[in-house]
């Protein structure tokens, strides 16, 4: 996943440098003739979006923001450098995969006193529960929801089960072991050419995030039952030719979601179903779906919250200990994040180029946010959602609208109360897991070994802790 998303930001950010503007900021928190100045650091430019339609309802404020990529981690080490010597901005955006090393650190202020505002908007619980320290505090907030759902294919439901209606097959894999039982159905009326799914990556994120504890308690790491029982779930599913054996982000992947998938002796496959959550829509399954030739299965899709609630990805809002602004780099997180206007706007596709540049000419040509990013706010959602019944991703899944079923997944996730077990460390433990869980999958070891692997990679990745 890491090098896939590698080369999406490179080539992502190779537009958006020249068109962003960049400043180190001013640390006196005031500008030329007593004008406020903010400063905002991120790693894309959809900061920058915000940053500019924060500018129209405070004129009397310079935003100075600062876009530095990520491609090889460039953004945290020139963060964290910034941190250590006191010399970080106001605002910083932090990214689902390291928001909470900054979350659970001194790095960031508490900024608990707007939660009054997330109640108004019904921000939900989960993007909370991941900005708020061990103690209680809230450290960030985030205008996105990114609840996982399942996408699968209309047409080979309806060969399999004698349905593509998303209720019923909701029914039909509303926990693991109905999802195993499906998968074990799509095996056998494809004769073998139909896979539930392509990598055990896909059904592995899903699982893990249901931990009923962290991963690590007591400076000591949990194997909680459940990621026992993932092992035993991979092995059936490769064993019974469940899945691909392919990976995430791999050429094998993407080939699946447009039929254009074959195996080692060029026979082609077909893949039934793929865990993604709500951004997998507009920027994974839909820009994939058709290949060179024409051949496309848009249209062919549907989306269900499926057997586990889960999360992937986000980006959140927090304010530096370093900032001289501090009650104005508070009106800007509320802004983004916590204001019914301006998560409308960004969710229906308001902010366009055109729009922007009214209010700051030199933004550029690229700089827009188009419809249908999921927010935070249920509030807002509840609002706008029967606007997204005739938009291109309701075409793209079938005529379902694609944010009645992102509610539903967001609800299920916060019902869940599972995002308050992440930790910062959560990446290191789970990067250690895979390939020992697909050695195991794949018969090469046993359980113990493969169990005594990840223990091994996580105390490579963490020395710290205690692993027995």
């Amino acid at each position: 996943m890491k090098k896939w998303l590698a080369v999406l930001i490179s080539v992502f950010m190779l537009v958006t440098l020249f068109s962003g503007c960049s400043s180190t900021g001013s640390k006196d928190g005031g500008g030329k003739g007593g004008e406020k100045v903010l400063t905002i650091w991120s790693f894309t430019n959809e900061a920058k979006v915000f940053a500019t339609a924060f500018q129209e309802k405070y004129p009397d404020v310079k935003v100075e923001y600062t876009m530095i990529p990520m491609t090889e981690g460039e953004y945290q080490v020139k963060l964290r450098s910034a941190l250590q010597s006191n010399e970080g901005p106001d605002v910083v955006a932090l990214e689902a995969d390291f928001v909470r090393e900054y979350v659970e650190s001194d790095y960031l202020i508490d900024i608990s006193d707007l939660r009054k505002y997330a109640d108004e908007v019904k921000t939900f619980e989960f993007t909370i529960d991941v900005g708020t320290d061990f103690d209680g505090k809230i450290k960030a907030f985030s205008y996105q929801a990114t609840p996982g759902l399942m996408y699968y294919r209309r047409s080979l439901a309806k060969e399999y089960f004698g349905t593509d209606d998303p209720d019923k097959i909701q029914e039909l894999m509303s926990d693991l072991e109905k999802f195993e039982q499906a998968a074990e159905v799509v095996k056998q009326k494809s004769n073998g050419n139909t896979y539930m799914i392509l990598s055990l990556s896909d059904i592995g994120r899903v699982i893990i995030e249901n931990r009923s504890q962290p991963w690590i308690v007591d400076n000591k790491l949990v194997i909680d039952p459940i990621v026992e029982d993932l092992f035993d779930l991979a092995k059936r599913f490769r064993q019974n030719g469940y899945e691909a054996q392919g990976d995430q982000w791999s050429e094998s992947w993407f080939a699946g979601m447009n039929d254009s998938l074959k195996d080692a002796a060029g026979n082609p496959k077909k893949i039934f179903a793929y865990f993604l959550p709500t951004w997998g829509l507009s920027y994974v399954l839909q820009p994939n779906s058709t290949t060179s030739d024409g051949q496309s299965t848009f249209g062919d899709w549907a989306a269900i919250p499926g057997p586990l609630p889960y999360r992937w990805g986000g980006t959140w809002f927090g304010i530096t200990k370093d900032s001289k602004n501090i009650e104005l780099a508070k009106e800007f997180i509320k802004f983004v994040t916590l204001t019914e206007e301006t998560l409308k706007n960004w969710a229906l596709g308001v902010y366009t180029n055109e729009y922007l540049k009214k209010i700051d000419p030199t933004v550029g040509d690229d700089l827009q946010q188009p419809a249908g990013d999921f927010v935070s706010s249920a509030k807002v959602v509840e609002e706008i959602t029967s606007q997204f019944g005739n938009t291109q991703a309701a075409e793209f899944l079938g005529g379902q609208n694609p944010y009645e079923v992102f509610m539903k997944a967001a609800e299920r996730l916060d019902i869940s109360g599972r995002m308050k077990n992440i930790q910062a460390t959560d990446f290191d433990v789970q990067d250690a897991l895979w390939d020992p869980l697909a050695e195991y999958a794949s018969g090469n070891i046993d359980k113990e070994e493969a169990l005594r692997r990840f223990k091994e990679g996580v105390k490579n990745a963490i020395p710290n802790i205690q692993v027995d």
